[in-house]
């Protein structure tokens, strides 16, 4: 039995073990399955996890994606790029290779919903709302793609923006991208702290947050007639993108 998983804590829901379970399903996988290891402490419970019979790769969530990093013999280029990893996969030697997906899947949706129609204004800056593993994946595809961004989170930093400075600036910046947790099922009517007041029809707004579909951020801003977009077409690449890296071990 080929074994893989998903590590991260809080585990209290899934969108990836749903996910990979219904692929095997659907596609006659027979041999393989995916499951949850919740995890509070990697350096106490991913040594002897790495050694499970059968494990051909793992993916990677919150709040690990950093922590995994000093387990791993080698980065793809994806990962050194982000400087996270949400993919890991066992090699046939026993090494672990650590990998990127979440800017494969951001970049790729990002640049298929601006292919229907949202184009670049205000010389296409963005803000990317909070500074976790998820943002790093962000900001590199965005940096990759040309886009001009700043960072936004509660405290300040050298090169970044804190909320009380969005009502002066946000007018300059046509995407807002939500890498935060704000908005997550079971807290629906939390939303980053924007003056959504000032959005206008010429911003998108992009929340990685894909439960509920559409998030307390979403709402706002499609009241202001901007363009929105929930992360389950993120979920959906940056899975299948994970199944192609296990798959070229």
């Amino acid at each position: 039995m080929t074994r893989y998983g998903l590590i991260g804590h809080p585990l209290t829901h899934s969108f990836s073990q749903k996910y990979f379970t219904e692929k095997f399903n659907r596609d006659g996988i027979t041999d393989a399955r995916y499951d949850l290891f919740d995890m509070p402490d990697v350096a106490q419970a991913l040594p002897a996890l790495l050694a499970m019979p059968g494990l051909r790769g793992l993916n990677v969530t919150i709040p690990h994606k950093t922590a995994v990093l000093p387990f791993l013999n080698q980065l793809d280029d994806s990962a050194k790029k982000v400087g996270a990893v949400n993919v890991i996969r066992l090699e046939k030697d026993g090494t672990k290779t650590g990998f990127n997906s979440d800017y494969y899947g951001f970049r790729q949706s990002l640049e298929e919903a601006w292919s229907e129609g949202v184009e670049a204004g205000g010389e296409g800056r963005a803000l990317v709302l909070g500074t976790g593993g998820a943002s790093k994946a962000v900001v590199a595809a965005l940096t990759d793609m040309g886009v001009a961004h700043r960072l936004v989170s509660r405290t300040p930093s050298a090169n970044g923006l804190v909320y009380a400075d969005l009502p002066a600036v946000i007018v300059d910046y046509q995407l807002v991208v939500n890498c935060s947790p704000v908005g997550t099922y079971p807290n629906v009517t939390a939303a980053p702290d924007l003056p959504y007041e000032l959005l206008t029809p010429r911003h998108f707004l992009y929340d990685l947050v894909y439960n509920p579909a559409e998030t307390e951020f979403m709402r706002r801003g499609r009241a202001q007639g901007a363009t929105v977009m929930n992360g389950y077409q993120m979920l959906v690449l940056q899975a299948e993108k994970a199944w192609a890296i296990w798959g070229e071990g």
